[in-house]
């Protein structure tokens, strides 16, 4: 990715994981009231012609959480991308990108969605504003069936995992996608409190059967980042 488009500051989604807050140093007490960037799809009209690259869009908040389903925001800008034939890199953990399944296949570019865990009680914990898991796992499917190159996002693996990865490559396989990245628990730009009193750390054991797995199962499983 080139280039960051974030529709939206702030994310409803409420992840204890979050890095945003790090990133932007902002108070991660009002993290979740969302602020909405109505001009942005005019903006980035007028901006593209003096950029070239890939389009990275959700690089720090989720471009479908809630708000999207009123605002528009995400779909309008890919309107103007797909008008200007530019390619994307988009992440959501949300399965309102279904929507917009159409629309993404004939745009350059790929989709991920980001899936931790099948257990909802395990999601409803980490991820409290997201939708659950086997939402996600639909939007996936539906993605791909409409021609998105799609994949899925294991990120963070944290030891509310463990013992619970095959199914959970199992269930991605379902979905038609083959190719799956990772990335271990890290605390760089999170506050790891409340996942610490909580007991969820990270896991190198859900890690090294995610990459037995997922290669066993014929699925292209990568770090995201290089070790």
């Amino acid at each position: 990715m080139d280039y960051a488009l974030n529709p939206y500051l702030g994310c409803e989604h409420g992840c204890l994981y979050c890095y945003g807050p790090g990133v932007l140093h902002a108070e991660t007490s009002t993290w979740r009231v969302v602020r909405v960037k109505r001009n942005i799809p005019e903006r980035l009209a007028r901006e593209l012609p003096a950029v070239d690259g890939i389009i990275g869009i959700g690089t720090v908040t989720d471009p479908y959480q809630y708000a999207e389903s009123r605002f528009r925001l995400t779909l309008r800008c890919l309107e103007v991308l797909h008008r200007r034939d530019r390619e994307i890199h988009l992440h959501t953990k949300s399965d309102l990108v279904a929507r917009d399944a159409g629309l993404l296949a004939s745009i350059r570019g790929v989709v991920g969605v980001t899936v931790t865990t099948l257990d909802d009680r395990v999601s409803r914990m980490t991820e409290p504003g997201a939708p659950l898991p086997r939402d996600r796992l639909s939007a996936m499917a539906a993605l791909h069936d409409a021609g998105v190159s799609v994949y899925a996002l294991v990120a963070p693996v944290m030891s509310t995992l463990e013992g619970h990865e095959a199914e959970l490559l199992d269930a991605i396989r379902d979905t038609g996608v083959r190719t799956v990245y990772y990335n271990p628990l890290h605390f760089r730009n999170v506050d790891p409190t409340r996942m610490m009193r909580m007991g969820i750390s990270g896991s190198d054991t859900a890690r090294s059967a995610l990459e037995g797995g997922g290669r066993s199962r014929g699925l292209d499983i990568r770090h995201v980042f290089k070790p």
